[in-house]
């Protein structure tokens, strides 16, 4: 190898040499800058995980030490807590009628707000706004609107005739009607929404031209193109929207305390009150993981049959 040949390949090798050194020292600082985040999600995010892991095998009742039982809160659980069925059989029976209001309605929004006309922009922050409001005050609000006796919603209806206007949110038989309905108001002008609008917004409009000059008219446009190219979007609205009903919590807990009468007392509701209302925190433990159990099964099962209906572009 000649003189000029060596001397590139030692320039070279010191340039690598020097970029891997860069590259190292750039990494190092990202770790550090990265540090009090991650050192964040161990302490708060891990720790309470693991410590409530524990707890589940532990009869703890905030004063004292925890007392190891193993198995028993999961067994007391499902075999001897009455309202551990009732209130997962109220969730799932909330999820049932909430998903496909919720999803479907979302998706009708979209496709609405997704039309070229007037005013466009103004309606979709319209729509919008009540999912910036907390869930917290949401629920005092209708609270509010649907109260039995001085709620506009009823003073409405008796001025249309109607001389025993439901007790929505008092009354056993509407509550969890009432409930859920709050909640699939709340769903469809929020995110799952804007979800919905943003994936329609990524539909090529070249295959709605092919479709047209195949003579596709609007619903063979919406079956053939919309969908398939829109079930991505829609699997991970399902997800979402899954985890969001299994885990129902703040209407039920501020509207309604679980009443009357256990009527809209949730799952979520049952860990909550078994852990920091009655200071059993290993057994409310327990019920949390078993719910965190219930949300990964679901999750695995809708992920593994997605294969079957979701189509990905290119794929």
């Amino acid at each position: 190898m000649s003189s000029p040949q060596r001397a590139d390949v030692g320039l070279l090798s010191r340039l690598v040499g020097a970029q891997s050194a860069f590259q190292k020292k750039r990494a190092i600082w990202g770790y550090i800058f990265a540090l009090p985040w991650i050192l964040g999600l161990i302490i708060f995010w891990g720790g309470p995980i693991l410590a409530s892991l524990y707890f589940s095998f532990t009869e703890y009742a905030v004063i004292g030490s925890p007392h190891f039982i193993g198995l028993n809160n999961y067994i007391k659980a499902f075999t001897v807590d009455e309202l551990f069925w009732s209130s997962l059989g109220r969730t799932f029976t909330f999820a049932g009628f909430y998903l496909p209001f919720a999803v479907g309605g979302a998706l009708i929004l979209a496709i609405l707000l997704n039309q070229k006309l007037n005013g466009t922009n103004i309606y979709r922050t319209i729509f919008f706004i009540p999912h910036l409001i907390p869930a917290v005050a949401l629920a005092v609000v209708w609270t509010f609107l649907l109260a039995p006796r001085v709620g506009p919603v009823n003073q409405f209806l008796r001025s249309l005739g109607v001389e025993n206007p439901p007790g929505w949110l008092a009354s056993r038989d509407t509550a969890l009607f009432s409930v859920t309905m709050i909640n699939v108001w709340a769903a469809m002008g929020g995110n799952t929404m804007l979800i919905f609008l943003a994936g329609l917004q990524g539909v090529p409009q070249e295959l709605y031209d092919a479709a047209a000059i195949d003579g596709g008219g609007s619903w063979a446009k919406f079956r053939h193109v919309t969908l398939p190219m829109l079930t991505p979007t829609i699997f991970f609205n399902v997800v979402l929207a899954v985890i969001g009903a299994l885990k129902v919590f703040t209407t039920a807990w501020v509207a309604t305390g679980g009443g009357p009468s256990y009527a809209t007392w949730f799952f979520a509701l049952h860990i909550y009150y078994e852990a920091f209302q009655y200071f059993r925190l290993g057994y409310g433990s327990a019920l949390a993981w078993v719910l965190a159990a219930l949300l990964i099964l679901f999750t695995w099962f809708q992920v593994s049959y997605s294969r079957r209906w979701v189509h990905y572009e290119g794929a």
